[in-house]
């Protein structure tokens, strides 16, 4: 199962990240001159490129999408506040538990109390059982597909040794229910959780993610759940939403905002309608001419449309630091990568600043020094990657000869093409080939990551992109590098480059079974060095998105809890 938690694809950057995302991410800046108001009333319209894959809370796994539920009709036993503050923004509040959560055991247990007067929308209680069916149905993984799965590694349910999975296989098969049923207890209002191992960071988990939310039995149709809403939020479903036009939300009648709390949620827009298919062009066409005034966009402006953005469309523009991490994998399996200086060469060579002004430039991207995102808890830029960011051309080459290897060295850079993508490419190559590279640029058409998670893949170095799931490195670099969950003979799961460390392992097992976060944050240091002394990745550039919105939106803000897209939270329409 994919841990990968998929970004919607920005703008011009469309092709760069078919997936990828997550939890956290920087505050807004820039003009934004939207009017500031509580003001309850009016309707919004949410302009979305691609069709939205999943709105079943136990599914959903893009950040736009998840903070967009979040907000509107799925709450959860805790969540993020909106705030541009990261400091406040990352630590979880209650929502539909009383409080943050008791943990036991070492971390090993964790117990949540529901609150009173909570309620679905039809007004019926919303119950400890609604939230112990909801996560079993993570278990099943032959229904419910696409969505995190960090459920069946931790709770302490035993592993079927024909399949490799949990005993347990979910509500529809109910094979091993007595397991599940064991780790997975209620008494009266209060679930309590069992693990198999320390999760210091659960209720960032519960609030990073929808695996945990409740879902009623009676409303479960499995795979034909994907498109429905059921909602305890302050919106409901209005009719049926269409996957390639979208749907409207209108008012939940049955909730109750003294259960919840502005923090979260002010639900001012009477509705808000997605509308789907408007390609970044189209979005950025009616948002420059304000055709529009009540829209807010999740698609970052193209760069042609930069010079467009000035004066009173620029005070309707924000710049925000993402979660996403664009990055370049060796692949160790490669005969020319399997030697380090050769993989040390590279990443001399590879010229980041040239990679992000052929993204778009500072509106697009900023040189990243590691693979985690700088908004992550115990991010440090990592030491393996604090010189040139130009590309040291020079250098490499002597490294090169070091190495003693047949000169140049042909290698096959593997990336999704696009118009922009072409661009940073063709820029990365001019830098390796001045070291003492022949690169071929290998550039994917429709398909990228399920050709380079193939084992049997024809290439020297990849793209890659990805995003925390909440804010913390343990959805970071565990998942992309722990050779052991990802390595079979049918793939190479999310380490795209087959790096296999016993040292790196080692460290990711200290993390994970670590009782606080503080020795887990120190121990995913270490195994983050200790990925930069292998090259194991090269870090390019921490993406940014440049978004408009139209001049009768109130409160326009992305938070890291917004994944840096709008955050419906707070945000209302002028009447």
């Amino acid at each position: 199962m994919s841990l990968r938690k998929r970004m919607v694809a920005v703008g011009a950057a469309a092709a760069l990240a078919a997936g990828l995302a997550a939890c956290g991410g920087g505050g807004s800046s820039g003009n934004n001159g939207s009017p500031q108001s509580d003001k309850s009333g009016g309707d919004l319209l949410y302009y979305i490129y691609t069709p939205i894959e999943h709105l079943d809370p136990q599914r959903v796994y893009v950040g736009r999408d998840i903070s967009n539920l979040t907000r509107t009709v799925y709450r959860s036993l805790v969540a993020f506040p909106v705030s541009e503050d990261p400091d406040v923004a990352n630590k979880p509040v209650p929502d539909l538990a009383t409080d943050t959560g008791t943990s036991t055991a070492g971390g090993k247990v964790w117990s949540f109390t529901v609150k009173d007067g909570v309620t679905w929308e039809d007004g019926q209680p919303i119950t400890c059982e609604d939230f112990k069916y909801g996560a079993s149905r993570v278990f099943a993984t032959d229904v419910i597909t696409g969505g995190p799965n960090y459920l069946l590694s931790y709770l302490d349910i035993p592993t079927d040794p024909k399949t490799g999975l949990p005993a347990y296989d979910g509500p529809y098969k109910k094979d091993g229910q007595q397991y599940f049923d064991k780790a997975v207890t209620c008494d009266g209002n209060t679930i309590t959780y069992h693990f198999n191992k320390p999760w210091p960071d659960f209720p960032l988990a519960i609030a990073g993610l929808h695996m945990m939310d409740p879902y009623r039995q009676d409303k479960d149709q499995g795979e034909r759940s994907n498109y429905q809403i059921f909602s305890n939020g302050p919106y409901k479903l209005e009719g049926t939403w269409s996957k390639n036009k979208g749907g409207t939300l209108v008012r939940n009648t049955n909730y109750d905002p003294s259960t919840d709390t502005p923090d979260l949620r002010k639900a001012l827009p009477d509705s808000i309608e997605f509308q789907v298919g408007l390609t970044a062009e189209n979005q950025y066409d009616r948002l420059i001419a304000d055709t529009d005034p009540n829209a807010v966009t999740g698609t970052s402006a193209p760069p042609a449309y930069y010079s467009q953005i000035e004066g009173a469309v620029a005070d309707r523009s924000v710049l925000v630091d993402s979660p996403y991490v664009y990055y370049l994998v060796p692949y160790f399996r490669s005969a020319e990568m399997k030697n380090l200086k050769v993989r040390q060469a590279l990443a001399l060579a590879t010229n980041a600043d040239a990679y992000n002004v052929a993204l778009g430039g500072d509106k697009a991207g900023k040189v990243a020094e590691s693979v985690v995102n700088p908004s992550v808890v115990g991010y440090q830029a990592n030491p393996a990657f604090d010189g040139s960011n130009s590309g040291d051309t020079a250098a490499a080459k002597k490294l090169l000869e070091q190495a003693g290897v047949p000169m140049p060295v042909p290698i096959k850079f593997t990336y999704p093409s696009s118009e922009t993508a072409d661009k940073w490419a063709a820029a990365l190559k001019d830098t390796w080939d001045q070291a003492g590279f022949d690169t071929t640029l290998d550039g994917l058409g429709d398909t990228y990551y399920d050709v380079i998670q193939k084992p049997d893949k024809d290439s020297d170095v990849m793209w890659g992109g990805w995003g925390a799931d909440w804010p913390s490195a343990i959805t970071v670099t565990p998942p992309l590098f722990d050779s052991r969950p990802n390595l079979t003979s049918a793939s190479d799961g999310q380490d795209y480059g087959a790096y296999d460390s016993p040292a790196f392992n080692k460290l990711v097992d200290e993390a994970q079974h670590a009782a606080d976060l503080d020795t887990q944050t120190a121990a995913l240091q270490k195994a983050d060095i200790q990925l930069g002394k292998d090259v194991a990745y090269i870090p390019l550039s921490v993406a940014r998105f440049y978004m408009l919105h139209g001049s009768k939106v109130t409160n326009f803000v992305a938070t890291p809890a917004s994944n840096g897209y709008p955050d419906l939270g707070a945000i209302g329409v002028q009447s």
